[in-house]
């Protein structure tokens, strides 16, 4: 089963970290790419840019609309990702756990769907 570890954190915090200390978490986060690999659990991982590059987009009454930064105002900001494979939520929630964004920010488990389940 496939799961989406979402990593959120601070953004504007994440920005204020010096460069080496930055550079000591970016290792945490390579180490635990490694781990996902070694246990033949990783699919895919990918930081985000920041939400100053980021703009949502909405269709309503066939007119489009386009609104600069992300939509939802939140504390935390969506930064980044995993894809991973594990048995089922448990498995992935301890994943997640091991995850070093979990301990600055937090990150949220959601299994992902087939889309063979939602064609008709």
């Amino acid at each position: 089963m496939n799961f989406m570890l979402m990593l959120y954190a601070e953004e504007a915090e994440g920005q204020a970290i010096a460069p080496d200390e930055m550079a000591g978490f970016m290792a945490e986060m390579f180490a635990y790419k490694a781990a996902l690999e070694k246990a033949g659990a990783f699919i895919a991982t990918s930081p985000l840019a920041p939400t100053t590059q980021a703009s949502t987009v909405r269709v309503r009454n066939g007119r489009t609309e386009i609104q600069d930064g992300p939509y939802a105002e939140t504390r935390e900001q969506l930064g980044g990702y995993y894809v991973i494979s594990a048995r089922d939520e448990d498995e992935a929630r301890l994943w997640a756990s091991r995850c070093p964004a979990a301990r600055w920010g937090s990150v949220e488990v959601r299994p992902l769907m087939e889309l063979s389940s939602l064609e008709g």
